[in-house]
């Protein structure tokens, strides 16, 4: 099974993690939080977070999830994208971490696109023209269903295209 480590903004990562635990009665083994605090020293951070990858790392490797690009823990993180057998993804969510743990005996690029397709399943508009969801009861020991019923189970999308301008524009602030 991956092992998954979520580096994000304190106390962030932290807060997930005990979702995690809350929806599963349990903290799942070997998932592991980094929660970067805005004083925290990034070369320190990068050192324990390379610890962290090895050891919460399985045979079939290890996901690592960040929160927002181009900030300090997304930063942090993509230091580990170059380890053999580590992928990193942007803009975690509850639905792509529910997603990872559900699929980390997956491949590891299967995980990825498992986790990917969660995030962007599980973010939907609710208002009063939204139809209430219909979700077949899952049994005992099932992951949650992350897709709606009428999706294909090949309807992993990207989160953002792949021609998507990420970059920080010169002049600009942030946020």
């Amino acid at each position: 099974m991956a092992g998954i480590l979520i580096i994000a903004h304190a106390p962030f990562a932290t807060a997930l993690r005990d979702c995690i635990s809350h929806i599963y009665g349990g903290l799942p083994a070997r998932i592991g939080v980094i929660d970067v605090s805005p004083d925290c020293d990034p070369a320190q951070q990068v050192a324990f977070a390379h610890s962290e990858i090895e050891r919460l790392k399985e045979e079939n490797g290890a996901l690592v999830l960040t929160d927002m690009f181009g900030a300090t823990p997304a930063n942090i993180a993509g230091r580990l994208a170059s380890v053999p057998n580590v992928r990193v993804l942007c803009g975690v969510n509850l639905p792509m971490l529910v997603r990872a743990v559900c699929y980390r005996a997956t491949p590891l690029d299967t995980l990825v696109d498992k986790a990917l397709a969660g995030a962007t399943k599980g973010v939907h508009t609710i208002g009063p023209a939204t139809p209430a969801p219909v979700a077949p009861a899952a049994a005992s020991g099932d992951c949650l269903p992350a897709l709606p019923p009428e999706a294909a189970s090949s309807d992993c999308l990207p989160a953002l295209p792949v021609e998507a301008d990420l970059t920080q524009k010169a002049g600009s602030t942030g946020l």
